[in-house]
């Protein structure tokens, strides 16, 4: 059984109760609502001043903000998948940290689909920036989703590069997702999610931004990644920290290559001595991620979705074969409420019942 959202973002407001911990709990069957009501077994050892807000804290009133905070995401249009969510992305579930929360802006089914994250300088040479778009370019038509963190230099050439195809590309945000950071990159956001990619990351909205939260996202984009390519980094560089992530992770991770002479080929040159491919075109990139992407695409042939249409998804469709929706409209007609709408919806899109132009849904069977 689903937990209220709200619940999870009760939970995410408490001291003491990171990532790690909560992905622990949650392996054990500890539910958001059991930590609210202090319901653990006598076995399970929180940190002091998580005790002691669970003890000090109103539940009603940790619920209260949270439905403020949840209503504060709805008036941005986003949308929230949380740590028991069956579309919750796979990948990023194995991951020792993961998330409990994901906001998203623009379209959240990119999160499920072979995305391939593409990192490095956020001063690169001329030839670093070229590298970074033309492989991003190359790749995304081959298929992959671009997935990089919004930075300036070589994600930005990243997300340039698949946007130039018209495929969608995915940034992970060191902010919430309606907080475009750094500014500079509004006119990239904006045609960014005209081309159906989105927007992601683990923090409330309105969090802006701030140093230590650009680090954390980090495992975030190598955890929601089959492969993680460095372009060009230093060897003191936030880059090198994502690959490594991405090889306690179980990723492959690539690296370019450079000059002996350019300090931020230091980087990538590191990361081939620990193991990372050395690469210099699209194609040995692909070939080097087809046994895993095969591998996939078999266990989702192998496991097809097969449970029955609930009432309220056979209503929704019925409705969008009639004309698309937004999700405020369908709110309107359906009166479900906004948080079950938009698992609702989620669900329906991942089974590919219904599609996203914009903010308007529609009937795709």
């Amino acid at each position: 059984m689903l937990c209220d959202p709200r619940e999870w973002i009760a939970v995410s407001l408490l001291p003491g109760i990171g990532p790690a911990t909560l992905a622990k709990l949650t392996a054990q069957g500890i539910s958001p609502n059991h930590l609210l009501n202090n319901h653990l077994p006598s076995h399970i050892r929180l940190r002091a001043d998580a005790r002691h807000a669970l003890k000090q804290l109103n539940k009603l009133q940790l619920l209260d903000r949270a439905s403020r905070i949840l209503d504060e995401s709805d008036a941005k249009d986003l949308k929230i998948i949380t740590l028991d969510c069956d579309s919750y992305p796979a990948l990023l579930k194995q991951i020792y940290d993961p998330p409990p929360l994901l906001w998203i802006k623009g379209n959240f089914s990119l999160l499920n689909y072979p995305q391939l994250a593409i990192v490095g300088s956020r001063k690169p040479t001329t030839s670093g920036f070229s590298s970074a778009y033309e492989f991003a370019k190359s790749l995304a038509g081959s298929g992959f989703v671009i997935t990089s963190g919004l930075a300036q230099g070589v994600d930005e050439a990243a997300h340039k590069g698949a946007v130039s195809v018209n495929k969608p590309t995915l940034a992970v945000l060191g902010t919430s997702p309606e907080l475009v950071y750094p500014r500079s990159n509004q006119r990239l956001v904006d045609r960014l999610l005209e081309q159906n990619g989105a927007l992601v990351s683990e923090f409330h909205p309105g969090t802006r931004a701030r140093p230590e939260n650009f680090p954390k996202r980090n495992r975030i984009i190598s955890g929601l990644s089959v492969g993680v390519l460095v372009v060009e980094a230093a060897l003191k560089s936030g880059s090198l920290i994502t690959a490594r992530l991405a090889l306690e992770q179980g990723r492959e991770v690539f690296a370019l290559p450079g000059s002996i002479h350019n300090p931020l080929a230091k980087g990538c040159h590191a990361l081939i001595r620990e193991g990372a491919l050395l690469v210099e075109n699209q194609q040995q990139i692909s070939e080097a991620l087809a046994p895993l992407l095969g591998y996939l695409a078999t266990e989702a042939e192998a496991n097809p979705p097969c449970s029955p249409l609930t009432t309220t998804e056979s209503s929704l469709i019925d409705q969008l074969r009639g004309a698309t929706m937004t999700l405020n409209e369908l709110h309107i007609v359906t009166g479900v409420s906004i948080s079950e709408l938009q698992q609702v919806l989620i669900n329906l899109q991942l089974d590919g019942k219904i599609g996203l132009m914009g903010d308007r849904y529609m009937a795709l069977s």
